[in-house]
């Protein structure tokens, strides 16, 4: 561990203001912003996430925030819950008949804005299905190997596929100023800590034994309160 580091300046955001575990969150969150932005979600758009990870989360945070009228959809129940309890959506099971239940939610026309937050390259493929005529489908995940298109129902929607790739610095200072404005429920996203001494064998841990992960923090220092995210 080196005690300093030399970087641009450029490469700098200010985050005056936050804490240290407000800090550790404004990455991953800003995935979930750069995604929304490029998906251009907009007041009372039909909004689908498929995925409710860390970065599922945060875009459907952001779509909330753009007035986006926003489902979750998971195959996890705890993460449902979860993203029930912690935002203002809806959630859907991934399971059999999802895009049944989906298209009766929606009068039979889709969702507006989709987005892939799973890592999954068969839900990608899925979700060309769930987005509405004319409607955008954003990957925000990323998967090995090649993604194919049903060209007629692709052309026959008219639908705009688009990818999304981490964050800029625009969508860092949104999320700061998010978060400044208590809009993000940080101290619920962080869900676990451990310390340096004991990251080795608690990152193991989670790993596997993921139930109520969110996020989780690895506090480095003397107790100063010093976050880095894993």
């Amino acid at each position: 561990m080196a005690s300093q580091f030399v970087l641009p300046a450029r490469n700098l955001v200010p985050a005056d203001g936050l804490t240290a575990d407000e800090c550790a969150t404004v990455e991953f969150l800003a995935i979930g912003a750069h995604a929304v932005r490029r998906g251009s979600v907009g007041q009372d758009d039909r909004v689908l996430v498929v995925g409710a990870g860390p970065i599922g989360l945060g875009v459907a945070l952001f779509a909330v925030l753009d007035g986006g009228s926003v489902t979750v959809m998971d195959l996890d129940a705890e993460r449902l819950r979860a993203a029930e309890d912690l935002l203002d959506v809806s959630t859907l099971s991934a399971g059999m008949g999802g895009l049944e239940v989906a298209k009766a939610r929606t009068s039979g026309e889709g969702f507006d804005v989709v987005f892939d937050a799973t890592g999954s390259r068969s839900s990608i493929l899925l979700g060309f299905d769930y987005v509405a005529h004319g409607g955008r489908y954003v990957l925000v995940s990323v998967v090995k190997g090649a993604i194919s298109v049903e060209d007629a129902d692709f052309h026959r929607k008219e639908m705009t596929l688009l990818a999304s790739r981490n964050a800029t610095s625009v969508d860092f200072v949104r999320v700061m100023a998010a978060i400044r404005a208590r809009k993000v429920p940080v101290s619920r996203l962080i869900t676990h800590r451990t310390s340096l001494a004991a990251a080795v064998e608690s990152i193991p841990l989670w790993a596997t034994e993921k139930r109520g992960l969110i996020k989780a923090l690895v506090e480095i220092g003397d107790g100063a309160g010093t976050s880095s995210e894993p």
